[in-house]
C-alpha cells in the first residue's frame, strides 16, 4: 500500500489517460492485460486460441512496439506506436469485433 502511495499520481494520471480513449485503443489494452496475465479476459483467450493468425499478429504488434524503444511491459506502450502499429491494432480489433459477432 505504502508503493502505491508513494505512486499514487503517476498511477492516477495513467487511469485518467484512458478516460475517453476508442473502443480499439481499449481492446488493444485488454489483449494486452490478457497475454501478460494481469487480467483474465476468456474472450480474448477464446479468439486467441481459436485464431492463431491473430494471436500471432498480436505478437507482432508487440514486435513493432520493441522495434521502436518499448522493452517493458510495464511501461505504457502507447508512447511508443506508430503508424504501422496502428494499421495493425485497428486490424486486430476489428477482427476481435467479428470473432465477438459470431458468437463464439
Amino acid at each position: 500500500m505504502q508503493a502505491a502511495e508513494q505512486n499514487f499520481q503517476a498511477i492516477d494520471d495513467w487511469f485518467k489517460s484512458w478516460k475517453g480513449a476508442s473502443n480499439e485503443k481499449i481492446t488493444i489494452m485488454k489483449m494486452l492485460h490478457q497475454f501478460c496475465g494481469w487480467q483474465h479476459n476468456e474472450r480474448i483467450n477464446n479468439w486467441f486460441v481459436a485464431d492463431q493468425d491473430s494471436l500471432m499478429d498480436f505478437v507482432e504488434w508487440t514486435c513493432i512496439l520493441a522495434r521502436k524503444g518499448w522493452k517493458d511491459p510495464y511501461d505504457d506502450y502507447r508512447q511508443y506506436e506508430n503508424d504501422e502499429s496502428d494499421k495493425l491494432a485497428k486490424e486486430l480489433y476489428n477482427r476481435a469485433v467479428t470473432y465477438a459477432k459470431k458468437g463464439a
